[in-house]
C-alpha cells in the first residue's frame, strides 16, 4: 500500500533469477491503493522499452502524481502515447526522453512543475505543451533538442531554469509571466550571436517585475546586450534581492550591462559573479565606464562573491567599484582561477578603500 515507489540501482535481488524488470512488475501486481509518486532510474541495466511502456500504462490507469523518468541509454526512449493520457500528474521529471503526443493531447491540466534534462521535442509541441499546463509554477529545461524559441505564455509560472548546451535561441519571448519570482539561464560558450540580432535587455524585463532571483550563466549577459544599453532599465526590478551573472571583463558591453542591471536592482542585498576567460581577447575598450559611475550607491547590498577572477585590472576595477559603492556591505568574498599571481590579487584587495566600516574580505584558495 506504499503510495511512494523508487526503483533504481539498489532494487536488487539476491536471487539470481529474479531480474529489476521482475522485480518491479511484482511490486506493481502486489500493489494496492493509488500510487502516488514513481522513480525509475537504472544506469547499470539496459531495460527493454516494452518493460517501461507496461509499467507506464499501469501507472496511466492509476491517476499517478509524480513521475521521474532517468532513462540511461545511448538512444533517447520515446514516450508512449498512454503517457500523455494521465492527467492528475502534478510533477513530471524526464532525462533523455524523446516527446510526441497524440494529435489528441490537450496538455497535462494539473501539471506544476517539470523538468526536461537532455530530451528532444519540436518547437509546436514545446508551445502546446506550456499554454495546455495552466497551473505550471516549475520549468526546468536543461539541454533540450528541438527549442530554438524560449516563447511561452505561463501566467501562474514561479519558476524558470533553462540551460542551453548547444547552439542559441533565435527567440526569447517571455509573455504573461507577471508571477515569475527565480530566473536562471545558461547558453552555450560557442553561440554564434549573429542569429539574435533583435535580443535585447531591457525587453527582456518586462515581462516579470516581481522577480526576486535572477542568475545569468555563461554567454545569457552577453546575448542581451547585443543591441544599445540604457543606464537604467525603464521599469527598476524592485523586488531583485540576489543576482548571479557570468561576466567577460575583457568586453565593455557586458561590463555596461551588469552596471545597467545593478543600477535598476534598489534592493539588492547579494551579488554574485563569475569571471568568464576566453582565449582570445575581446574587442572593446573598457577604461571609461569607471569615471561615469563614481555617484553610483548600491545601498542594501550586503554579500558579494567574485568567483574565478584572475587578477586583471578589470576585474580588480570592478572589485573596488563595489567595495566602494556598497555602505552596508558585510562580507565580499574572493576566490581567484588559479594559484598564479593569487598572492599580488590578495595584496591589491585589503589595500581597497571600502564605504563599509563593517565589510570583510574573505580570500579563498583557488
Amino acid at each position: 500500500m506504499l503510495p511512494h515507489l523508487k526503483f533504481d540501482s539498489l532494487s536488487v535481488s539476491t536471487v539470481k533469477q529474479t531480474t529489476f524488470a521482475n522485480i518491479v512488475d511484482q511490486v506493481l501486481l502486489l500493489h494496492i491503493g493509488p500510487i502516488c509518486s514513481f522513480l525509475l532510474s537504472r544506469p547499470d541495466d539496459f531495460l527493454a522499452n516494452s518493460d517501461i511502456e507496461r509499467w507506464i500504462l499501469h501507472l496511466s490507469r492509476n491517476s499517478i502524481k509524480e513521475f521521474t523518468l532517468e532513462n540511461w541509454k545511448s538512444h533517447l526512449y520515446e514516450m508512449p502515447s498512454c503517457f500523455f493520457s494521465c492527467q492528475d500528474m502534478t510533477h513530471l521529471d524526464l532525462y533523455r526522453c524523446l516527446l510526441q503526443p497524440p494529435s489528441t493531447f490537450k496538455g497535462f491540466r494539473s501539471l506544476k512543475s517539470l523538468c526536461m534534462e537532455n530530451a528532444t521535442l519540436a518547437q509546436d509541441v514545446f508551445k502546446n505543451l506550456i499554454v495546455c499546463c495552466p497551473l505550471l509554477k516549475t520549468l526546468r529545461l536543461l539541454n533540450c533538442d528541438g527549442l530554438r524559441h524560449l516563447k511561452m505564455d505561463a501566467p501562474k509560472l514561479e519558476l524558470l531554469e533553462v540551460e542551453v548546451d548547444e547552439g542559441v535561441f533565435e527567440m526569447v519571448n517571455l509573455q504573461n509571466t507577471l508571477n515569475l519570482a527565480d530566473v536562471s539561464i545558461t547558453l552555450a560558450i560557442n553561440d554564434d550571436l549573429r542569429q539574435v540580432p533583435d535580443s535585447n535587455l531591457v525587453q527582456f524585463f518586462v515581462h516579470f517585475p516581481h522577480i526576486r532571483r535572477l542568475t545569468f550563466g555563461r554567454n545569457f549577459l552577453k546575448y542581451l546586450a547585443v543591441r544599445a544599453l540604457p543606464g537604467k532599465l525603464p521599469q527598476p526590478c524592485l523586488c531583485l534581492k540576489f543576482l548571479s551573472i557570468s561576466i567577460r571583463f575583457k568586453a565593455l558591453k557586458e561590463i555596461l550591462a551588469a552596471l545597467c542591471l545593478l543600477r535598476s536592482s534598489p534592493a539588492l542585498q547579494e551579488l554574485e559573479i563569475f569571471a568568464h576567460h576566453e582565449d582570445r581577447d575581446v574587442v572593446g575598450e573598457v577604461n571609461s565606464w569607471l569615471d561615469d559611475n563614481q555617484n553610483c550607491q548600491f545601498t542594501e547590498l550586503q554579500r558579494v562573491k567574485m568567483i574565478s577572477m584572475s587578477g586583471g585590472k578589470h576585474e580588480l576595477d570592478f572589485i573596488r567599484f563595489l567595495l566602494l559603492s556598497s555602505p552596508v556591505l558585510e562580507r565580499m568574498t574572493v576566490k581567484p582561477a588559479s594559484y598564479n599571481g593569487s598572492s599580488e590579487l590578495l595584496k591589491k584587495l585589503f589595500r581597497f578603500r571600502r564605504a563599509s566600516l563593517c565589510a570583510e574580505i574573505i580570500y579563498l584558495d583557488p
